[in-house]
């Protein structure tokens, strides 16, 4: 009997874990200061049982696209209830919205309405958007600060909607469902030849990732182990024309040679087997990138 008072002590004194929805944090801050430990003490602070995560902290600095390209890469494969605060906001205290977004996924993402929610809005649509009333959804005491939101406000905001102390509709009030979106280029296929843009790298290993679709792809017949002559251009100047064999993966081709193969979004990508495929031959990424790839000549 008194196992039995012990063990029904603690079930009263712990939540279940799961009770509260996962709480993902993505910033450009990185972790050679104390900005991010700060954040996470805020949401503990909140509730010493919400499970936290970590997206990335290591960002370019000022770069919304980014931010906005490792949501897609992130966020669909996290439960439906998860709430991202993602904090790269470089009009940190200026007249831009700080706002929470629900996708139609069951999703919420906070932060700044500045063009880091593009890539979700379009891949997990908009179901609600609403903006953070800082009267109640602000850290206590923190009024004076002007810089640093994503402790005061957006960590804060949610935490709490996270561990379930608040729900979506008090957050502040409903605004049009609708964010603010980059401009970017749209993959497209004419003439037998496929092109898009580079919305992003692979940084890790150097590999150059397209917009380009396995569908759209498909529309080239493409076969395994055919080849294809792909052309990299920044601003209408060329800066890498080769070709390259369309493969599974990087070991199907032999070290420091290039690749044509689908990333884990399913979409095109170049890669130089074992070998920085950016660095190597000048490539980043962003709107002055346009790719096109053909079928080689035979």
């Amino acid at each position: 009997m008194n196992f039995l008072r012990f063990v029904w002590g603690i079930s009263l004194a712990c939540p279940v874990y799961g009770a509260s929805s996962a709480l993902v944090l993505q910033t450009d801050f990185g972790v050679k200061d104390g900005a991010v430990a700060a954040m996470k003490g805020v949401a503990f602070g909140v509730d010493s049982h919400l499970p936290i995560f970590d997206l990335s902290h290591e960002n370019t600095p000022y770069d919304v696209w980014q931010a906005s390209y490792r949501l897609k890469q992130t966020a669909p494969y996290w439960p439906a209830g998860t709430v991202f605060v993602s904090v790269v906001d470089p009009g940190v205290g200026t007249e831009r919205k700080s706002v929470v977004l629900k996708t139609k996924t069951g999703h919420f993402f906070v932060g700044p309405d500045n063009g880091t929610w593009t890539h979700v809005a379009e891949d997990l649509g908009v179901e609600s958007v609403r903006r953070i009333d800082e009267r109640i959804n602000r850290l206590t005491g923190s009024g004076k600060s002007y810089t640093f939101h994503g402790r005061d406000v957006y960590v804060y905001a949610g935490a709490r909607l996270a561990s379930g102390q608040i729900l979506f509709r008090d957050v502040g009030p409903e605004l049009a469902p609708e964010v603010t979106v980059l401009a970017s280029t749209r993959a497209k296929f004419v003439g037998g030849a496929v092109s898009g843009g580079v919305p992003q790298l692979d940084f890790q290993f150097g590999n150059v990732w397209t917009d380009i679709s396995d569908e759209l792809f498909a529309k080239m017949s493409p076969k395994i182990g055919g080849r294809f002559l792909v052309t990299l251009s920044e601003r209408g100047r060329i800066v890498y024309r080769g070709e390259m064999p369309f493969v599974r993966t990087f070991g199907d081709v032999p070290e420091k040679s290039p690749l044509l193969y689908l990333n884990s979004l399913l979409n095109v990508s170049f890669a130089l087997n074992q070998t920085n495929f950016a660095q190597t031959h000048g490539i980043s990424a962003g709107a002055a990138w346009v790719v096109k790839i053909e079928k080689a000549k035979e």
